[in-house]
């Protein structure tokens, strides 16, 4: 009997131990504590980040010769995507580079394609958790409508506000403004496009 009762009291003892430190490992908080002294100096040379991107372009101002020039996309508005990678240089300072496709309807209901792929500078402020990058974005820009082709170039200048989910993920919007011109043989039929991007994007950091 007193063996049962010893064995019993054991029991209990290393019950209430074991609860003791679950419920010390478990506390809420434990992680996110770790997590709130995150701080812009967590960026340093060698970071890295992969974006996705997805959203609409906004077809704008188009000119000709300085003149303000139908751009003909009905709706004027369309779809986009990109793939982009930063490596950070120092806790603000990034580059890195993109590639992407755009495409919009035409008022015969044919398709523009475009496919910007380019080199990016980029400066990041940081508050708390959340994150604005401002890019400059410069490259090659390959069109196609129906039959017809053009090689061009393009220059994208744009901003982000990101929300630092975890050391691992964050989640954010971009705004771009993208000059992409048309140079031909003769000057009076250049074109020079301006297309807005909006977009929701999920980065990932290693």
């Amino acid at each position: 009997m007193r063996k049962a009762w010893a064995f019993l009291l054991v029991l209990i003892l290393y019950a209430g131990g074991w609860g003791r430190l679950r419920a010390q490992e478990n506390q809420p908080g434990d992680i996110e504590s770790e997590w709130d002294i995150y701080a812009p100096e967590f960026y340093s040379q060698g970071d890295q980040t992969f974006i996705i991107s997805m959203g609409l372009i906004f077809p704008t101002v188009f000119f000709n010769q300085g003149n303000i020039i139908e751009h003909n996309f009905s709706p004027p508005l369309g779809g986009t995507g990109s793939l982009a990678y930063n490596y950070y240089l120092n806790s603000h300072i990034s580059v890195g580079g993109e590639i992407g496709g755009m495409f919009n309807y035409t008022v015969a209901q044919s398709t523009v394609f475009i496919i910007p792929i380019g080199l990016r500078l980029g400066y990041q402020f940081i508050f708390q958790r959340f994150e604005i990058p401002l890019t400059v974005t410069a490259g090659i820009a390959p069109q196609r409508y129906l039959e017809l082709g053009y090689f061009g170039i393009f220059v994208k200048a744009g901003a982000s506000l990101y929300y630092r989910f975890n050391p691992d993920w964050s989640f954010g919007v971009n705004a771009n403004w993208g000059w992409f011109p048309q140079w031909t043989k003769n000057p009076e039929e250049d074109v020079h496009g301006n297309i807005a991007d909006l977009t929701i994007a999920v980065r990932y950091h290693f």
